[in-house]
């Protein structure tokens, strides 16, 4: 008999990447997709949901996976490239099984599932779900009382049952090495029930950054299940112009209520995005661009640019003004760009070094005025000015992309290949 393969924990295997025979990669992993099956068997391991370069998830059978190996996962050179869709007997391994609780048989004790291990059956290339991780009591990954042990499947019981109020630690705790944008991406391919479980567990600052990269009915899907003071904390946490964004989007009522929740502050420089037109200089600007005074030097401005929160299109320029050092500023002086900061000695004065030739554009600057001043002087960021001189804020190229694309643009393929090969 041949030898049974090691047993693979599934929460090391997400977001690892996935190569063909050839060392080229096809995409990452993940999820992976299982079928429960009746007599007590443990489920079956249909195969993962792989997300490509294009960010279509695709479905790759297990019977075309030749390797799973530290850190990567080896398939066949045939690869199907149509999107993926769960059927209703699929269940989702990291997205259904992980913070799902479930009782031990023998005590019928509560526990709750942390990881879940998967094994390839002796002599062939079908794979199952081995043994699960759980953590007695009712607490998540990152609740550390209680005690912890690896079962067998005809151990536990309770996976066949819908799971209310399903926590979700164990799966965000998979989310940590992904970039918000990715995380977003896989929050929208959740139900609207685990999306919203993912989001309670998100930290405010984690959940502003995704929020950021989801598709507008997700926004508003997740925010109206928040509680509201945690509604208005991230709002606040997010950038000013993606929360005005997103306000914009909610009835009236609600829209007030929550900004009167918000500090003030924050709450002010929503208030005063949101009174410009949306396809304007005005209503795309960001109200927070790096800003110094004229008597700050290179140095300072190399420190502030170098702020680790702070979005690329941003950090390739400060913007030097009298004081009050926020937006609306006293008078704008100029731009300086960062590779102008590289050329000159730390102690010169950023006042001797502004950039005061291009013209600023004005808050009602419509959005094709504002796409060509960016094209024709190959910048990523340009300045925003009120009618006395004062800056309000600063557009960025990325912020202008996204009116530029389609609506759903979130929602769709990087490009719009398709797959010719095989099928489910």
């Amino acid at each position: 008999m041949a030898a049974v393969t090691p047993r693979v924990f599934v929460s090391h295997l997400a977001g690892v990447p996935v190569f063909d025979p050839n060392g080229d990669q096809v995409g990452r992993v993940r999820d992976f997709v299982a079928m429960l099956r009746v007599g007590g068997k443990p489920p079956r391991l249909l195969g993962m949901v792989v997300e490509v370069v294009s960010r279509r998830r695709i479905f790759l059978p297990m019977t075309r996976v030749t390797g799973v190996e530290s850190g990567q996962v080896i398939t066949t050179g045939v690869v199907n490239m149509r999107r993926f869709e769960q059927r209703p007997t699929e269940r989702l391994v990291l997205g259904e099984f992980l913070d799902r609780r479930v009782r031990l048989v023998e005590t019928d004790e509560e526990v709750t599932v942390l990881d879940v291990a998967i094994q390839q059956l002796p002599a062939r290339r079908d794979w199952e779900i081995d043994k699960f991780f759980v953590r007695k009591g009712r607490g998540g990954a990152l609740r550390r009382k209680g005690e912890t042990l690896t079962v067998e499947w005809s151990a536990i019981s309770g996976f066949s049952l819908e799971e209310h109020g399903q926590g979700a630690e164990s799966l965000v705790a998979t989310f940590e090495r992904l970039r918000p944008t990715d995380v977003a991406n896989a929050m929208h391919h959740l139900t609207p029930k685990r999306r919203a479980e993912v989001a309670a567990a998100l930290d405010d600052d984690r959940l502003a950054d995704v929020l950021e990269e989801l598709p507008g009915d997700d926004q508003v899907e997740i925010l109206g299940k928040l509680k509201e003071d945690r509604a208005a904390d991230v709002l606040e946490a997010m950038d000013p112009d993606d929360a005005a964004d997103l306000l914009s989007e909610l009835p009236e009522a609600d829209k007030e209520r929550l900004l009167a929740l918000m500090r003030p502050d924050d709450a002010a420089d929503v208030r005063r995005l949101l009174s410009y037109e949306e396809r304007t200089a005005g209503g795309l600007m960001t109200t927070e661009p790096i800003i110094l005074r004229p008597d700050a030097t290179v140095a300072d401005a190399l420190a502030r640019v170098r702020q680790q929160d702070l979005s690329p299109a941003l950090a390739a320029q400060v913007y030097v003004c009298r004081s009050p050092d926020e937006t609306p500023t006293g008078r704008y002086l100029g731009t300086v760009h960062f590779q102008r900061l590289l050329r000159d000695p730390p102690f010169t004065l950023v006042s001797s070094i502004v950039d005061s030739d291009l013209v600023p554009l004005t808050p009602d600057t419509p959005l094709p005025a504002v796409t060509s001043y960016l094209a024709a002087y190959n910048m990523v960021s340009v300045p925003v000015v009120d009618e006395s001189g004062s800056l309000l804020g600063a557009v960025t190229v990325d912020d202008v992309l996204d009116h530029l694309l389609p609506e759903d643009w979130r929602e769709t393929d990087f490009q719009g290949e398709e797959g010719i090969a095989g099928g489910r």
